[in-house]
């Protein structure tokens, strides 16, 4: 997510021309681009961070499930 905020942001300093950003190379720009697309879509997978944070999210439902089942019986 860091890196999409990066991006994010260049873009909008090189587009509007602040400070030395204007100088930098819309180049560097996409090259982000590429690297965050190889992440995202294979890196991350290889991994296995995809899922890892899948069953993190699982986990926390069945957790607040578990407090709300036994919450109600007291």
């Amino acid at each position: 997510m860091p890196l999409i905020v990066l991006i994010a942001v260049l873009v909008v300093l090189r587009f509007f021309e602040v400070w030395k950003f204007a100088e930098l190379s819309w180049w560097w720009i996409v090259a982000l681009m590429v690297a965050g697309f190889i992440w995202f879509e294979y890196i991350e997978k290889m991994l296995g961070l995809d899922k890892k944070k899948a069953h993190a999210l699982d986990e926390k439902r069945k957790q607040e499930r578990v407090k709300q089942s036994f919450g109600k019986k007291r």
